[in-house]
């Protein structure tokens, strides 16, 4: 079954250094529940590609992209996962139930 989003942020993240209006495009497209670009959000936030490094957002944002079917994001994630606090990983699960909440919403003010 073909995933409904079909653009390769990933492709994208290639050229992404520290490129904030490419890291917004993405995380549009993240709160539309494309697990591509949740699993890129991952990315960015691990390498702190256009953003400051932050585990615990990526951890959430991977996770999204796991409940949404992306088995790439799910090795991430458990790599990720591994490196984190508790309070790291405490904070990446509530934020993942928060971001969750409000994509469900359609609600995309972060």
């Amino acid at each position: 079954m073909r995933s409904r989003h079909t653009t390769d942020f990933l492709r994208d993240l290639v050229l992404l250094r520290n490129d904030p209006e490419k890291v917004g495009e993405i995380e549009r497209e993240a709160y539309t529940d494309n697990p591509h670009a949740q699993y890129a959000m991952g990315l960015i936030y691990v390498e702190g590609r256009g953003v400051e490094p932050d585990r615990a957002r990526a951890y959430a944002w991977l996770t999204l992209a796991v409940m949404n079917g992306d088995r790439e994001a799910e090795t991430l994630r458990n790599v990720v996962g591994a490196e984190l606090t508790e309070e790291e990983y405490q904070t990446g699960k509530a934020l993942a139930g928060k971001l969750a909440a409000q994509i469900s919403g359609g609600k995309t003010d972060h």
